[in-house]
């Protein structure tokens, strides 16, 4: 593009900004080893406390400054550093260092970040695994008042309109600096599921991150142009380029008053075929922005939070009392309950099996495998979620299924759970429908016998281009080869749907590729009837339904098939998505 200088990273929040740069500069804590001597460890420990306390302090300080009216999950991300400040592994491990190895706090607190990061490092599920970004964010917090080196805040006019330009940046600045009226912002590390991307979605700030460029090429002061959609930064640009990516945000601005009118309309396309449009959730808070955009229910409810940021495993009333408060604000809408998705690397303290983490976490003991291993875990969360589908619409999905015995004996445990609930006098609900998770070649393959034995299927497009093509989507030295219209992982998908339509199963699909404008028509065409997707996601994908033909979408699709089958990607896709909606 001509212009101007241009340098593209990963769009993790759509959008156009376009504002000058104001690069960021943060200290870079140097911390070596120092020991400290024994008079010196209860000045030492009052010291390390009161950074601590200096923290807490600071976040409760950004809490008052979210707007009223503001999304109740923004102040969520600020409440789990808050967690994280209160919890033994960052408040107490490091002191007991300084006690019985006479460290300096830093130190103590350095080697304690290190060992928590390994752990994260560890971890398949790359959401699971970018909460690593959460235990840096409060370190490097209370390392800046163990060093009493707390950064001045900026004056509130100095950053409007501006494009921050950082190496990184926690949830608590991405709120300070929204509060502030930035246009955007840039980060050199960073990927689309860490919590900073996922509050600027929340926030509706563009944002653009794996820049590793922007050192280079971006300059303080700078006049920039953000694309958000696209992950394209651009410098210096001329007046028609300007001009060009001006309209943008003016369109986008009118587009999105218009979407907010297709709340409350059903999504149907043009020729009458009426589809589900269901959210994929993580917290409850997140149920009432849902039910406000008129989805129609939850397809997706993550139950990982749980479990995080704990020494011990929740109990049973623990998670029915989360379920019972989702099902209740829903109010009659569905809800599917995913059950726990973490691996052997993520241990708790009180787990009588401790393992050393798997070498090879992506093929190790994970999701619905340590369940297995582990009902200790398990029969806790399907007493709850059975107890919890008395009050409303609930369904079971189980995560990383792979073989037909693995769905069996979790079938059997359900029974005797509902054997022992009626022993104890306990209200549940029989014949809670149970569905699969599609995200690994083996179930795609074996989608026909998963539809015999599960009352529905929902295919999880992030972990099967992920297994399928071998890439780690998290790291951003191989994220440009994640390609979800590989061949390979279209005639998965194709092979799924299809097994649901002849078996008259149903099948959805939850993964981010079902709320992405890019494939939906494609998607459509392929048969599948139900996507669930992140809730700022509905509307948009809600119109393009809407527009489409789903016969004319059908007939296309014989064309595409045939590439399909001979290892090409679908190039008529872009016609199918103008011509259609």
């Amino acid at each position: 593009m001509s212009g101007g200088c241009q340098a593209t990273g990963i769009g993790v929040s759509r959008g156009i900004a376009i504002g000058r740069a104001y690069r960021l500069q943060r200290k870079c804590f140097e911390i070596s080893e120092r020991l400290i001597e024994p008079d010196q460890v209860e000045q030492e420990v009052a010291r390390f406390y009161h950074a601590i306390t200096s923290a807490r302090e600071k976040l409760r300080t950004i809490l008052d400054k979210i707007p009223e009216g503001t999304r109740t999950d923004v102040a969520a991300f600020i409440d789990t550093h808050l967690l994280m400040l209160d919890d033994d592994p960052l408040s107490e491990t490091p002191v007991e260092m300084i006690h019985h190895l006479h460290y300096a706090a830093e130190w103590a607190l350095k080697l304690q970040r290190d060992a928590l990061v390994q752990v994260f490092d560890e971890m398949e599920d790359p959401y699971l695994r970018t909460r690593k970004d959460d235990v840096d964010h409060v370190v490097n917090l209370i390392q800046q008042f163990l060093q009493n080196s707390e950064e001045e805040e900026e004056a509130l006019e100095s950053l409007r309109g501006r494009i921050i330009l950082a190496k990184d940046l926690t949830p608590a600045d991405t709120i300070l600096f929204r509060h502030q009226g930035i246009a955007g912002f840039i980060t050199e590390y960073g990927g689309p599921m860490s919590h900073t991307a996922i509050l600027a979605r929340s926030l509706g700030i563009p944002a653009v991150v794996g820049l590793h460029e922007a050192a280079e090429c971006l300059r303080n002061g700078q006049m920039l142009i953000l694309d958000g959609d696209s992950g394209t930064v651009i410098g210096n640009a001329d007046e028609e380029t300007l001009a060009r990516y001006g309209k943008r945000i003016s369109d986008g601005e009118a587009r999105q008053q218009r979407l907010r009118k297709l709340i409350g309309k059903p999504a149907t396309t043009r020729d009458g075929l009426r589809l589900r449009l269901m959210a994929n959730i993580e917290l409850t808070e997140d149920i009432a922005n849902t039910r406000a955009l008129g989805a129609d229910g939850i397809g997706l409810y993550r139950t990982e939070f749980l479990y995080m940021n704990r020494a011990e495993a929740p109990r049973e009333e623990e998670h029915f009392q989360a379920y019972r408060r989702a099902v209740q604000e829903l109010a009659g809408i569905p809800i599917t309950i995913r059950t726990l998705d973490l691996g052997a690397d993520k241990q708790l303290e009180e787990n009588p099996t401790r393992e050393a983490a798997a070498s090879n976490p992506a093929l190790g003991l994970r999701a619905i495998r340590l369940c297995l291993k582990q009902p200790q875990l398990f029969i806790p969360q399907l007493r709850a979620i059975l107890r919890a589908a008395v009050l409303g619409p609930v369904q079971i999905m189980l995560p990383m299924i792979s073989n037909l015995d693995e769905v069996r004996q979790i079938k059997a445990m359900i029974s005797q759970v509902e054997r022992d609930l009626e022993r104890e006098g306990v209200a549940f609900a029989r014949g809670v429908p149970l569905g699969g998770m599609i995200e690994i070649p083996a179930a795609a393959l074996a989608a026909p016998a998963f539809c015999r034995e599960l009352d529905f299927l929902s295919i999880g497009t992030n972990d099967l281009v992920q297994y399928t093509l071998a890439i780690d989507r998290v790291d951003d030295e191989v994220s440009y080869l994640f390609n979800p219209l590989h061949p390979a992982v279209l005639r998965l998908i194709q092979m799924t749907i299809e097994a649901g339509r002849l078996s008259n199963t149903p099948v959805a699909m939850c993964g981010e590729m079902a709320g992405d404008p890019r494939y939906i028509p494609l998607l459509l065409g392929m048969g599948l009837r139900e996507f669930s997707m992140q809730p700022n996601s509905l509307l948009e994908a809600k119109e393009i339904l809407r527009r489409c033909d789903s016969v004319e979408l059908s007939r296309a699709m014989e064309r595409i098939r045939e590439r399909i089958a001979r290892g090409e990607a679908p190039d008529p896709l872009p016609q199918i998505h103008h011509s259609t909606i």
